[in-house]
This record gives C-alpha cells, sequence and structure tokens, in this order.
C-alpha cells in the first residue's frame, strides 16, 4: 500500500477549498492584468521533477523557472502547518511562505531571508500585495 507523507495529505473541507480559489482568482487576475510577476498554481507540485510537496497556493515566477511564494490555508493544524511552511522555504529556497487560518482569520509568515515575521503576516513582499485582501 502506498504510504501518503503527511505533508502531502489532502485536507478538502468545502471551506478550506473556497479560501484556496479566492486566493488563486485574486493572484491570478492580478498576473493577468501584469500587476504581479509571478503565476499562481493550487495545489501545484514544489518540485516539478519528481513527487513533491503540493502548497495549497503556490507562486512561480515562469522567467526564473522557480517558486517564489507558498501559501497554505489551514484550520486547526495551522501550527504544524506553519512548521511545515518554514522546513519547505528553506527546502526548496522560496523567498516566503504564509499560513492562513480560515477559522480565526489569523496569517504567519516566514521569509527565508528574515524568519518569522510577526509584523502585517499577510502582507506579501514579493508581490507588494496584502494576501488577506483577497479572502475576505
Amino acid at each position: 500500500m502506498l504510504e501518503i507523507p503527511p505533508y502531502m495529505g489532502v485536507n478538502a473541507p468545502k471551506e478550506h477549498q473556497r479560501v484556496i480559489a479566492k486566493l488563486t482568482a485574486g493572484l491570478y487576475w492580478l498576473f493577468a492584468q501584469g500587476k504581479i510577476p509571478y503565476e499562481p498554481f493550487p495545489e501545484g507540485m514544489i518540485d516539478a521533477s519528481k513527487t513533491s510537496p503540493t502548497p495549497d497556493v503556490l507562486l512561480y515566477d515562469n522567467v526564473r523557472s522557480r517558486n517564489v511564494v507558498i501559501i497554505e490555508v489551514a484550520a486547526d493544524g495551522w501550527k504544524k502547518d506553519f512548521r511545515k511552511v518554514v522546513e519547505l522555504v528553506e527546502d526548496y529556497e522560496v523567498d516566503e511562505g504564509f499560513v492562513y487560518n480560515y477559522q480565526t482569520n489569523n496569517w504567519l509568515k516566514y521569509s527565508r531571508q528574515r524568519g518569522e515575521i510577526a509584523e502585517a503576516p499577510s502582507f506579501c513582499d514579493s508581490i507588494g500585495h496584502d494576501l488577506a485582501e483577497f479572502v475576505k
């Protein structure tokens, strides 16, 4: 039997998927308008060359062929998800990682350059936008 690593498990409650859809749609609209340089992908593999983790939302730089931002959507397990985001940011050299807890409307942010960011944790420096605006 194929064993699924914990970071690849499926969490698909409707509210969880609704938040992913809102984030992806809002970010894609900005991308299509040329207002952000990175293409958003829902549930995109972080390493396309092999089986790899699939963050809920991934912002990808098509010019440099690299992941720039990852976003995890969470509820009760948000602290565990944040630890996973930190690990993924470091292991895959992603610039920024976020966790959004849709039950509490709280954000956590981790920067590969600066570590955990407590001030304005929903603001994405890579695109110059507050991600919280997409989940209202």
